[in-house]
């Protein structure tokens, strides 16, 4: 299992243990975490799951693929560096510890 972080836009955090092979957008979804809708349930046809990586993880994780890039220019206030869809994120036990923050919305 891998413990990710997930940080409420007003600061609230939720430690949770997430099975290798999910996705960090499965992971909220099955621990009710709120902030993330994931609307089309994982297929990368919104930005609903988008999160702001913490920094010291941003170069651990896989490059964006290029229709993440394109969903990510329908998300809630993007960041160039630390934007990522949670659906897109395959948990590996390489990302215990990871911490990703919501945004104020999702849209």
């Amino acid at each position: 299992m891998a413990k990710i972080t997930y940080i409420e836009h007003n600061g609230t955090r939720h430690e949770v243990d997430v099975k290798p092979g999910m996705t960090v957008m499965e992971g909220a979804r099955d621990n009710g975490i709120p902030g993330i809708d994931a609307d089309c349930g994982g297929a990368c046809a919104c930005s609903t799951c988008h999160v702001y990586v913490d920094p010291d993880w941003i170069d651990k994780l896989p490059p964006r693929d290029p229709m993440e890039e394109d969903m990510l220019d329908f998300a809630y206030e993007p960041d160039p560096e630390r934007s990522r869809l949670t659906c897109q994120i395959k948990v590996t036990d390489e990302l215990d510890g990871l911490t990703v923050q919501m945004p104020e919305r999702q849209i």
